[in-house]
């Protein structure tokens, strides 16, 4: 199962590569997401710096497509676009696949009109669950940090069956995203119950499940 994992990260670390924009502005900012859970990892997280008004999901309202395919397969390139063309996105990356008890970082650009940070990855092993945290205001001084606690969410557009045959990644192999069902809403997550293949003693949570430390470093 370590193998399978460190191959699953492999193959989800190329997004990095492939990921990253920025531009040169007045500030740089160290984004660091720590797995604060025991037996679920992070897929790859896309980080963005924008400007206010910007948002990866509404709890209580109906997710994207983007969001969706995130959270159901761990992709972060639909979404990473879409957030690009609105204009507002100043500067985006990925990290790599984080695991339980460890950390990833990323540093990007910032300016004074883009000053917020957004954040999402998918859980893993779930069927549609995310880490997600819209517009966080970035500290103003340099070396200064802002911690910020994350609990589970859910897309709602999958349901929670806990069924390997609808969970990707190296837990279960099964399939990603898929269009069909769901709550129909982003909500917090309920955790894992145990009603299909996966253990309540390895995967379920309690939250939050991720900190995040932002750190300005100029």
């Amino acid at each position: 199962m370590q193998r399978q994992l460190y191959a699953f990260a492999a193959v989800l670390g190329l997004a990095g590569l492939f990921g990253t924009t920025a531009q040169a502005s007045e500030g740089s900012y160290t984004v660091t997401i720590t797995n604060l859970t025991r037996g679920t990892l992070f897929t790859p997280a896309l980080v963005v710096t924008h400007r206010k008004g910007l948002q990866i999901f509404t709890e209580g309202e109906p997710a994207s497509d983007e969001l969706a395919q995130l959270a159901e397969g761990g992709a972060t390139g639909p979404l990473q676009s879409s957030l690009e063309a609105t204009g507002k996105v100043h500067a985006s990356a990925t990290t790599g696949v984080i695991f339980p008890g460890t950390s990833a970082s990323v540093t990007l650009d910032m300016d004074d009109h883009a000053n917020r940070i957004s954040i999402a990855a998918m859980m893993v092993p779930t069927n549609d669950g995310f880490i997600g945290a819209n517009g966080i205001r970035a500290p103003f001084l340099k070396g200064q940090s802002r911690v910020v606690y994350i609990v589970a969410r859910d897309a709602g557009t999958e349901m929670n069956d806990e069924s390997c045959q609808n969970i990707p990644g190296p837990h279960c192999g099964g399939e990603g995203y898929n269009a069909a069902g769901g709550e129909g809403y982003v909500h917090v997550h309920a955790g894992i119950h145990g009603e299909g293949d996966l253990s309540v003693k390895a995967y379920d949570w309690r939250n939050p499940v991720a900190k995040v430390t932002i750190t300005r470093m100029k």
